[in-house]
């Protein structure tokens, strides 16, 4: 059935909550890079012990952003100062709805006094767009999906290609690329550096919270540039990342990638879901987990609640800064990392091999399924918080989850991981007939790798606000 926008769909359809939880889209794809070049055990292990490329054109949107008000534009949206925000340098940028809630976040890229690039999931971007068309702002805007889940044969072309060059190697290897030491770049700056011959633009930044550096260019240039990464990176054991593994590496580096997007309900933002389409993310994204109330509200998350109090100030004038100084001197839910007990675990492997209804299967290494994920987390009978990202970490042998918990829950608790959906299952497709499980599951730091804690810059991956 077709919808106008997405508040026709809404309208239709009744409870928010009931459409995403039964949501059909099927499972997140990260698209066109393989899923696996060796095996993403060894994938994974090298981020560690050598060095990885990680190859990011594909899965994120982008959205450039130019003109006399770009600036203003992004300030008012943004929860983070842009003071001293200059060109040549990058930041994590994060918009709240007028009552604070999260509606996502990307990476800023700032080219120069007037141009910005905005690169992450589509619901900043849509939340951009929007406001750029309604607000009156002198920009231009040129925006560049996602490449297509299921490409079908069909060519797939970007603005970009955007690799990724981390681990301990990963040093020695850009050395050998740019001909010569790499200028010393500070993190989330931005310098250039040689490689094939070429110009290219490169940010100090770190999905798995290990040394290296963001490079990004001209798609046209994507397999000169990557078979340049990797021949400069053969003696030093690089190892090309596939889709399976690299959706992992914030399980040890501590970013939650996916909160649900907080723009069903609200009369302030009614315009913007007249605006949305009816087949968008917003509108066909799933949620799922243990945790199911029937007020969608209950799914909004705070930037507290996802480690981004520290990004907030109130140097400037931003959409939901009255909501977020009403709730600033609150006692605030915190994220923390989730270590599962492997006993448990593996208890609920053995159900696949029995009789009788299994437990959700926790697929490897990447445990979600849905775009938002919510499974409860109980302390003696009371719900303290909430897991949102699951999976396995080979360089650890364990199961992680990132979530968030109470202000009162504190590091080596041992609290209970509700796992799976209650009355066997949703009409999700990732979702086959099954029961719950509880899993014991232990408070333990973000980020939770000791080499991301101990040699990451002092960042919103290390920092926490009260």
């Amino acid at each position: 059935m077709a919808y106008k926008n997405l508040e026709d769909k809404l309208n239709q359809v009744g409870n928010p909550v009931d459409m995403l939880r039964n949501s059909r889209i099927g499972a997140y794809v990260y698209p066109v890079v393989a899923p696996e070049f060796t095996n993403w055990r060894d994938e994974q292990g090298a981020w560690r012990h050598s060095a990885v490329l990680f190859d990011q054109s594909h899965h994120m949107a982008e959205l450039k952003v130019e003109g006399r008000d770009a600036e203003k534009l992004l300030s008012h949206l943004a929860i983070n100062s842009l003071k001293g925000f200059t060109p040549g340098k990058a930041k994590h940028f994060v918009p709240v709805t007028p009552a604070g809630h999260v509606i996502g976040d990307v990476i800023m890229f700032r080219e120069s006094d007037s141009e910005f690039n905005l690169v992450g999931r589509a619901p900043t971007v849509s939340w951009v767009q929007f406001n750029a068309a309604t607000g009156g702002y002198d920009v231009k805007l040129t925006e560049d999906p996602r490449s297509p889940s299921r490409p079908q044969g069909k060519p797939v072309v970007r603005r970009h290609y955007r690799f990724q060059v981390q681990g301990p190697n990963a040093p020695a290897i850009l050395e050998k690329l740019n001909g010569g030491p790499v200028p010393d770049i500070r993190f989330f700056n931005m310098d250039w550096i040689n490689v094939a011959g070429k110009r290219v633009r490169a940010l100090r930044h770190g999905m798995a919270g290990v040394p290296g550096l963001e490079l990004y260019g001209p798609y046209e240039d994507y397999d000169l540039i990557r078979e340049a990464i990797l021949a400069a990176g053969e003696e030093h054991g690089i190892v090309p990342v596939g889709s399976r593994a690299y959706a992992t590496n914030t399980l040890e580096s501590g970013w939650i990638p996916s909160p649900l997007p907080a723009i069903y309900t609200g009369d302030e933002l009614k315009p913007y879901r007249e605006w949305l389409p009816g087949n968008g993310y917003e509108a066909t994204g799933a949620i799922g987990g243990s945790f199911v109330s029937g007020n969608i509200e209950d799914y909004y998350l705070t930037p507290w609640d996802l480690g981004y109090g520290i990004y907030v100030k109130f140097d400037h004038d931003f959409i939901g800064r009255a909501a977020l100084e009403a709730m600033a001197g609150r006692q605030h839910r915190r994220k923390v990392t989730f270590e599962w007990n492997p006993e448990d675990v593996v208890a609920a492997f053995a159900t696949m091999f029995e009789d009788g209804p299994n437990v959700k299967f926790m697929d490897l290494p990447l445990s979600n399924y849905a775009s938002s994920s919510y499974d409860r987390i109980m302390q003696g009978g009371k719900m303290v918080g909430l897991s949102m990202f699951a999976g396995y970490s080979y360089n650890e042998r364990r199961m992680l989850s990132l979530g968030t918990v109470d202000a009162d829950v504190r590091e080596g608790d041992v609290l209970t991981l509700v796992w799976g959906e209650p009355d066997g299952g949703s009409g999700k497709t990732t979702v086959e007939r099954s029961r719950q499980m509880e899993i014991r599951v232990k408070v333990s730091p973000v980020p939770y790798s000791r080499d991301a804690r101990e040699s990451y810059v002092d960042s919103w991956r290390t920092r926490h606000a009260s």
